[in-house]
């Protein structure tokens, strides 16, 4: 629990957290403004600005720019993988992707649009891509023969699935209803598609 004291800023009263309490209000203004602009574009006082706060203080929990860049990725794929799971992609995967890009949608954008990008952290995307590839190939190898549409398949539905939750979010979340189903609609092409012709 936060302490009740308040200390006088500059311009406003600014209440006075615990540091775990303080770290995370930190890592929310710096998703917010790292999804603004990339991490090239913002800086830390872009971040500061954000945060209500003095970059001195962002000093007190980060070592730099890049270390708190990567504390907010880190803090991004482990909220995503607590809503999804990691290991089977069941009835409720798409649905939970969906629920969890709409409660973080600068989070999700930041893992997938602009850490895609920036080639300081494409290490931790080219982790992510490659278990949602495995877990992909493992669940597609039921209903597609070995062999390279297997491949393929494993390679493409990952993609899709991520590019249709941005373009879904960028659109304005419509549909959040049945926006799963649609999702799952195009995946279920893909399946289609890797399947061998019948004779």
């Amino acid at each position: 629990m936060a302490r009740d004291v308040w200390a006088t800023g500059a311009s406003r009263p600014v209440r006075r957290l615990r540091r775990g309490e303080r770290r995370e209000q930190i890592l929310d203004a710096a998703t917010r403004a790292f999804a603004r602009g990339g991490y090239s574009a913002t800086g830390l006082g872009d971040v500061a600005a954000e945060a209500g706060l003095t970059r001195a203080l962002l000093y007190r929990h980060f070592d730099s720019k890049a270390d708190l860049y990567r504390a907010v990725l880190d803090r991004a794929c482990t909220r995503l993988a607590s809503a999804t799971g990691v290991d089977d992609f069941g009835d409720e995967a798409i649905p939970a992707l969906l629920g969890a890009a709409s409660a973080e949608p600068d989070g999700f954008r930041l893992l997938f649009r602009h850490a895609a990008r920036e080639p300081e952290f494409r290490d931790l995307i080219d982790e992510l891509t490659a278990a949602s590839r495995d877990v992909a190939r493992r669940n597609l190898a039921r209903l597609i023969p070995e062999g390279p549409w297997l491949d393929w398949a494993a390679d493409l539905i990952p993609a899709l699935t991520v590019e249709a939750v941005i373009a879904w979010l960028d659109a304005g979340s419509p549909d959040p209803d049945q926006a799963a189903a649609r999702v799952s609609q195009a995946i279920d092409g893909v399946i289609e598609a890797a399947r061998p012709a019948s004779a």
